[in-house]
């Protein structure tokens, strides 16, 4: 009898443990989906100021601003051939 109710205790308490670690697996996989979400949500708003940035930046966006404000833009300084680009010719 003692070895049955020793069994019996012993089975409850392993099935508890199972039941325990079945619990933490569930709340692990719900966070992970949570994370996921989050870095896809941010990674669609960097891909979002990129594109912003690439629109913005572009020579025909910068060349209509520059227009726009009646602005004479000159180069610094200018760029004189090398020797080996008189070569390459």
């Amino acid at each position: 009898m003692v070895k049955l109710l020793i069994c019996l205790f012993g089975a409850s308490a392993i099935g508890l443990y199972v039941l325990q670690l079945r619990q933490q697996q569930l709340e692990l996989g719900y966070q992970t989906a949570q994370l996921h979400e989050k870095i896809n949500n941010q990674q669609a708003k960097l891909w979002n100021q990129q594109l912003q940035i690439a629109v913005f930046t572009a020579p025909n966006a910068i060349e209509k601003t520059v227009k726009g404000q009646q602005m004479d833009m000159v180069p610094v300084y200018s760029v004189k051939p090398t020797e080996t680009d008189e070569d390459a010719e």
